[in-house]
């Protein structure tokens, strides 16, 4: 099978693979598409630690091809979206209801340290494969790890019904957190700072989402935001000193070498709460693929390509994956970009 591999940072490419062996419990997915995640992209601009030699890719949706002995959930030919996120079941995180923090997952991350699925076909074990409802496509199926990021971070933030709602970053997360918020109700603004991504981002949302660039989110008249939303890893040095007083800043996004200065005064004086979420639980991706069903997770897809025109793919979100990683345009040109071995995930 073709595979896309992480060589090293700045360089992936497409390599011929041997299709992976579905032992006992396991589950053979032949993949109809992959979403490329900010952490593909992070791994090759040397952001976001992974195994030398790993296929890339974790947010796929695919057909069961095969199966191991003893798997009773999914039969050949299902359609399902694959759960990359690993956990045991028995280590003491998990025994005390936190999978996400499983003490098992290093080394087990799909797309980081295990093969992912930019490839033909992947193999996960049992428990994490989902069915996807008849009525969500593969092209909507493939967002529902990203959605599953989302509402875990929501679930921190704990935004109320009349708070004020600052998402950083317009990405395909980003814009997720705006498309659910707005779908519940909120007062939602979305600051981005590239130019292409806030202009895609202002054609792809509902209309009562905001998209701003950072200079307006900051402007004179504009009420300090109850909750602010960090998806891209780059919080600002002086967001806490603008939340509103009884505020919560969440962190989400994840850069390796990440740092931030925190000044203590606001965070005492104002009561905020500054928290990060960290993976999401088994219920989460459950969730996201029940919500799928409503959600116009799709709206947000922009690009499909096979697999065989990932440096395309990839160059169209800023990476040049063979040298120096960052691509010479340095900006976005889509929103999601989806890699399907065939170039169109139909069903």
């Amino acid at each position: 099978m073709k595979a896309v591999v992480f060589e090293d940072v700045g360089l992936a490419g497409l390599h011929d693979r041997a299709v992976p062996s579905c032992d006992a419990g396991d589950v053979l997915v032949e993949v109809a598409a992959t979403g490329i995640c900010g952490t593909d992209r992070a791994i090759l601009l040397g952001e976001f630690p992974a195994r030398r030699g790993v296929v890339l890719g974790h947010e796929a949706v695919g057909a069961v091809a095969a199966t191991g002995s003893g798997v009773s959930s999914v039969a050949p030919g299902d359609r399902v979206v694959i759960n990359p996120t690993y956990y045991c079941g028995r280590c003491r995180p998990c025994r005390r209801g936190m999978p996400a923090h499983c003490a098992a997952k290093a080394g087990r991350e799909v797309g980081v340290d295990r093969d992912g699925t930019m490839a033909d076909f992947a193999v996960v074990p049992e428990h994490f494969v989902h069915r996807l409802p008849a009525s969500v496509s593969y092209r909507r199926g493939a967002l529902v790890e990203p959605l599953a990021c989302v509402l875990n971070n929501l679930r921190a933030a704990r935004p109320r019904w009349d708070d004020q709602v600052l998402v950083i970053g317009a990405g395909p997360v980003g814009a997720l957190c705006a498309m659910v918020l707005a779908r519940r109700g909120s007062r939602v603004a979305l600051v981005e700072r590239d130019p292409g991504r806030a202009e895609i981002a202002r054609l792809l949302l509902p209309r009562t989402v905001r998209v701003l660039a950072p200079e307006e989110a900051a402007g004179p008249g504009r009420p300090a935001p109850d909750v602010v939303v960090d998806t891209t890893g780059s919080l600002p040095g002086d967001v806490l000193g603008t939340v509103a007083a009884g505020g919560t800043v969440v962190v989400m996004g994840e850069r390796e070498a990440g740092v931030a200065t925190v000044r203590l005064r606001p965070l005492v004086t104002g009561g905020i709460r500054l928290t990060g979420a960290g993976p999401y639980r088994p219920a989460d991706f459950e969730l996201a693929v029940d919500l799928a069903r409503d959600l116009p997770l799709d709206e947000l897809v922009t690009h499909v390509l096979p697999l065989a025109r990932y440096a395309e793919a990839l160059a169209l979100l800023a990476v040049a994956p063979d040298g120096p990683g960052r691509s010479p345009a340095g900006e976005y040109r889509a929103m999601k970009v989806l890699l399907a071995p065939d170039g169109s995930p139909t069903p």
